[in-house]
């Protein structure tokens, strides 16, 4: 939140921004100013950007090769391994026999703030961190080897499947966090971490740790943001190089449900902003369908409106140009900047005041006070304005790179325009959630 956390964790740790009054920022300015941003970037582009410039998986430069010995040294993937596995035995052992006060128990903390928020920075600096870290993988790695099996063994992953089980991982978590009545409880963390794990674990036994790949919510989650990292592995020949973003951005994976996993964070997200609205929470504790059916409408329908406004996006695109090869997946990466930037302006305050506390808890201390925010209500409105601009900014250089490359040359531009009503819309829903 962007002032003082409320009494108790469960409100602290599932919404990261304040209620809209507390930004004290023009609406009339950031609207006006974002606008502009996108107008005069995409005339900007149309004119001076002619030729493709991102070339995705080839690009970047070679880090020293000393560097990438030590990356790729087992010392380095068994520590990995071991902190990620002891995190979570650490998480388990503060549910079942820590404080049943979520504001002494740092397990609330460790996962909502610095897993789930703390994935953003990491992965935006290091790339798809997850992936080593992941206690699942290392589990299922252990029981491979004490069955004496190839953890990369199994059948193969269905085409059809890409994505979609870590969308639906990434809203079931969502829910928990936004929607559940008290998402704070050992029991409801318990539940959720020990059915997540099983159902991983399994989907691991049959298709082999490809499985994580494309299925994991938090992998997947932290895939898509480290796309940004200015560090990537090249696939071709494994190197770790740095790249500008732009490029790893490009390179990410058309498989079916991306589009559904980016509509999910950012829909999600989305909800996280105006559930605290006065309006909708006196809709949701006066409804007759009750709490925790009411904000579950809410949250799906925040996800659908996402989803709907960009396949109507696409489907207009494709009745301006033609036929661009499957126009919904082909600008599905220009999503993921917007979502980093909905992201950063909704949970920045938040990591930055519970994820001490939730250390300090970890560490023993008792109800410890979480710091001062680093920010004043106006650093903070004037970064979450920002943070939400950018991102629109950057995904209409993706989407345009990504335009004069599939689309003729005469519609690369004109093509863009639903794309540019797009970015706007969610623009100023972004803004109007944190200022109107």
């Amino acid at each position: 939140m962007t002032g003082t956390p409320a009494p108790g964790a469960v409100r602290v740790l599932a919404h990261g921004i304040g209620a809209q009054h507390d930004l004290p920022l023009s609406p009339f300015y950031a609207f006006a100013g974002a606008f502009a941003a996108l107008f005069v970037s995409f005339l900007a582009l149309g004119l001076l950007w002619s030729d493709s410039r991102f070339t995705g998986e080839r690009a970047g430069r070679p880090l020293p090769a000393a560097v990438q010995r030590a990356a790729d040294a087992r010392a380095t993937r068994l520590t990995a391994r071991v902190l990620g596995l002891a995190a979570a035995l650490a998480v388990v052992l503060w549910l079942l026999l820590g404080p049943a006060d979520p504001d002494r128990n740092p397990a609330p903390g460790a996962v909502y703030v610095l897993l789930w928020v703390g994935l953003v920075p990491a992965s935006l600096l290091l790339g798809p961190v997850w992936r080593p870290l992941n206690p699942l993988r290392t589990v299922h790695l252990l029981a491979c080897r004490v069955l004496h099996r190839d953890p990369g063994a199994g059948r193969p992953l269905p085409v059809r499947l890409g994505m979609r089980p870590a969308a639906a991982g990434l809203l079931a978590f969502t829910w928990l966090e936004l929607v559940a009545p008290d998402p704070a409880s050992p029991t409801a963390l318990l539940v959720f971490l020990g059915g997540y794990a099983a159902v991983h674990l399994a989907g691991a036994a049959v298709y082999g740790a490809h499985w994580f790949d494309h299925a994991d919510a938090f992998e997947v989650y932290s895939g898509l943001l480290g796309r940004l990292s200015p560090f990537g592995r090249r696939p071709a020949d494994g190197r770790l190089v740095v790249r500008s973003p732009f490029n790893g951005l490009d390179a990410t994976p058309r498989l079916p449900g991306l589009v559904a996993t980016v509509c999910v964070m950012l829909g999600s997200t989305a909800y996280d902003g105006f559930s605290d609205a006065p309006r909708w929470i006196t809709t949701v504790q006066t409804s007759e369908l009750g709490r925790t059916t009411t904000a579950t409408l809410g949250l799906l329908g925040a996800v659908v409106l996402v989803a709907t406004l960009y396949g109507l996006c696409a489907g207009a695109t494709r009745l301006v140009c033609g036929t661009p090869p499957r126009p919904l997946t082909a600008f599905a990466h220009s999503l993921v900047p917007i979502a980093l930037g909905y992201l950063v302006a909704h949970y920045f305050t938040l990591f930055a005041t519970e994820g001490p506390r939730t250390l300090a808890l970890a560490f023993g201390a008792d109800r410890p006070a979480p710091p001062e925010p680093p920010l004043g209500p106006g650093g903070v409105a004037t970064l979450q304005v920002v943070a939400i601009v950018t991102g629109h900014v950057l995904g209409v250089i993706a989407a345009h790179d990504r335009s004069v490359r599939l689309m003729p040359p005469r519609r690369a531009v004109i093509g863009q325009l639903p794309l540019l009503v797009l970015m706007i819309a969610y623009t100023v829903g972004g803004l109007a959630l944190l200022i109107a």
